[in-house]
């Protein structure tokens, strides 16, 4: 008889933990699991494509809440429709991502026979959910069987929190962009920019607190009179967009950053830049940083917690500095703008990344885990 393996994450919209979940999902239903894939959104708002295989249900749940009452009472109706789709897709394993839905998910398997096993795709030292969710968090967690995270300081972190549950420690995988797509570092370096176009620092992620694009922006400012022909291209969207561009025109640095909006095919974007830039407060373990390497691009980054120390080999392939440093951050790009053959160098080096990251390994890892929780199922890790 089939594995049954149910997945359940708020949206598959654009995102690196949607990202991985459809291609855990993908890998799975490949090998032969039967999987279904819950999310509080509706089908229509689906970015990824998952294999015809995978039973997909959307619940059309992601109503806004007007008050704290509407908001507890949208919860409540979650929580319900969400043990009843998984009841229905009748799981060996439910495997939930990121961090509200882990909650809801958990307390929907209040009582029930399958495991539950939980991934973290933050840190949750930095990513506060308030103080009500933070609550429901640390009171849930430890019903779960197991719990997955990115790196090792999170998974000590996590692990004073869910006694003993196990907590596996899984990379991103990364993939290897399609080759007639990419520049090559030599080339890269040498131009000035592809198809006649300016040098370009390219950035991508979520347009929010957390990814600092303010501080990145700032440290483009102190450089840019030194620099003239570049511009800084962010590629993302989010609620910070109006406040990032105005703060490129109090620098008057509005016709050389560019906000580039969601690229559903990111290597293109990637493919016109001669270096990368991570700029975020913290981290998981940034798929952004994981795709601009796999292209050979040179990269600088802070060194936040957690995933950018574990992904950059600090000047063998990228840059580290010191997080939140924007003077250190603006120097490591002046650097790197002023030495064509020192981004050769490590451009050459980045693309290691999909060696040092391979996806069968990290589909390997995946596999163990589910595999050790099984086997305890039905006993003391098993959710109740």
């Amino acid at each position: 008889m089939a594995r049954r393996y149910t997945l359940v994450i708020h949206a598959l919209n654009s995102g690196g933990a949607e990202r991985v979940l459809v291609s855990l999902a993908n890998h799975w239903a490949e090998a032969g699991v039967q999987v279904t894939v819950l999310t509080l959104a509706p089908l229509a708002s689906d970015h990824y494509r998952l294999r015809a295989e995978v039973q997909r249900v959307g619940l059309d749940l992601q109503q806004t809440s007007r008050s704290p009452l509407q908001a507890v009472g949208n919860n409540l109706r979650r929580i319900r429709r969400l043990r009843r789709a998984i009841r229905e897709s009748r799981p060996e394993l439910v495997l939930s991502f990121t961090d509200r839905m882990n909650v809801l998910t958990l307390l929907a398997s209040r009582w029930q026979p399958w495991p539950v096993m939980i991934a973290e795709r933050n840190d949750p030292r930095y990513q506060l959910m308030g103080r009500v969710w933070e609550f429901l968090r640390r009171a849930s967690y430890p019903r779960c069987a197991a719990a997955v995270v990115q790196t090792r300081p999170v998974a000590a972190h996590l692990r004073t929190w869910i006694r003993n549950r196990p907590v596996f420690v899984i990379s991103n995988a990364a993939f290897p962009p399609q080759p007639s797509r990419v520049i090559s570092g030599n080339k890269r370096a040498a131009v000035q920019g592809t198809g006649g176009e300016p040098p370009s620092l390219a950035a991508m992620g979520r347009l929010d607190h957390q990814k600092g694009f303010d501080l990145l922006i700032q440290a483009f400012a102190r450089i840019a009179s030194r620099h003239t022909a570049w511009r800084l291209r962010i590629a993302g969207q989010g609620a910070e967009r109006a406040a990032l561009e105005a703060l490129a025109r109090r620098f008057q640095l509005d016709s050389r950053v560019e906000f580039c909006g969601w690229q559903d095919d990111p290597t293109p974007f990637l493919k016109e830049a001669q270096l990368f830039v991570l700029s975020s407060r913290w981290e998981g373990f940034p798929n952004a940083l994981l795709e601009a390497m796999s292209c050979g691009l040179p990269a600088v980054s802070f060194d936040c917690p957690s995933g950018p120390a574990e992904i950059i080999r600090h000047q063998l392939d990228g840059l580290l500095v010191p997080p939140e440093n924007v003077e250190e951050l603006a120097a490591a790009m002046d650097r790197l703008m002023s030495d064509p053959e020192l981004r050769r160098e490590l451009g050459s080096r980045a693309g290691e990344v999909v060696t040092r990251f391979r996806a069968p390994a990290i589909y390997s890892a995946w596999d163990q885990a589910v595999a050790s929780v099984l086997s305890t199922a039905g006993g003391p890790l098993a959710s109740r």
